[in-house]
């Protein structure tokens, strides 16, 4: 009896291992395969994304400009001088306070024309509701240069904008030329093609709330604005965080707007920290451009971080 079983054993003990050794080959096979489809992307991002980062970071801690493409070992190694330069530099800090007046006033206004749009098209508008969901957020998908071009024609001395205040009364000023008025202007056309997709993410936000909720808040005689302050905030509270985190990280970098209507000016009044490090590039300051853009980098990752942690805290 032990012999037979020992002999019915055998095959069983053997075949384990060669399984599963053909196993391992085959996982083998399929990771190889796998790394050979994924092999084009990794060599575009390396040479393309993560080689320029690195370059441009090391290029930070020297003096290099535009004459030393040819002559590359003539760089000299300056440590943290381009970053200690670029703080003391006065257009830097009037393109850093630029930025953050554009993002501490840009962000709210544009969170307001989202959330009540959003709000208008959960409630109010049943009928023709993705009609107005596409032409909310047309102007998103819109080129920025036909935007420009439009808002350009309004905001001009004698354009719609100063015809329709004219029609009241009120002598508009050259909205886009005035160096106090340019940055507004420039607000108000970024909060107008930014609050589609905020639309978007708020709509979605609000048709996750329950509608047991509302009823029961009804049951017990709340207003409509009690619940909106009371109800659809809080509950509503993630979503915004959410929005605030992508508004400021997009903001931060804002380029396309002032680049387009007002390169930056009157008086660098709508000059902002990505303008500038554009212009440091231009001017074949690599060096000193290339210091100035990771202390963009800096203030947006320093800022992600503060609102991501706010965000986790709250869930």
């Amino acid at each position: 009896m032990s012999v037979t079983t020992e002999g019915r054993r055998r095959p069983g003990v053997g075949a384990a291992p060669r399984r599963s050794s053909a196993t391992e080959r085959r996982r083998r096979r399929q990771g190889l395969v796998a790394w050979l489809f994924a092999l084009p992307f990794v060599l575009i991002f390396m040479v393309f994304m993560f080689g320029p980062l690195v370059w441009s970071f090391g290029m930070s801690f020297t003096d290099m400009t535009i004459r030393d493409i040819r002559t590359p070992f003539s760089v000299n190694f300056e440590g943290l001088q381009n970053f200690v330069a670029v703080f003391q530099d006065e257009t830097f800090r009037k393109a850093l306070v630029n930025t953050l007046y554009f993002t501490v006033v840009g962000i709210p206004l544009t969170m307001v024309f989202g959330l009540a749009l959003a709000v208008a098209l959960n409630t109010g508008i049943e009928k023709f509701r993705s009609v107005f969901r596409v032409g909310f957020y047309t102007p998103v998908v819109t080129s920025i240069v036909a935007v420009a071009v439009v808002w350009r024609f309004m905001l001009q001395g004698d354009g719609l904008v100063n015809t329709v205040l004219g029609w009241v009364g009120i002598n508009g000023p050259d909205w886009l030329n005035d160096q106090y008025w340019a940055m507004p202007s420039i607000i108000l056309m970024a909060a107008w093609r930014n609050m589609g997709t905020l639309m978007i993410i708020f709509l979605a936000g609000l048709q996750a709330i329950p509608s047991d909720v509302y009823e029961a808040a009804e049951v017990d005689g709340a207003s409509k604005w009690r619940q909106f302050r009371t109800m659809t905030l809080p509950l509503l509270r993630p979503t915004l965080l959410l929005g605030a985190v992508l508004l400021s990280v997009g903001f931060l970098q804002v380029f396309e707007e002032p680049f387009v209507m007002t390169k930056g000016g009157p008086l660098n009044s709508t000059l902002t920290m990505s303008f500038f490090v554009y212009n440091q590039f231009g001017y074949g300051r690599f060096g000193f451009g290339s210091a100035a853009a990771y202390v963009l980098f800096a203030f947006i990752a320093a800022l992600a971080a503060v609102q991501f942690r706010i965000l986790r805290s709250k869930d």
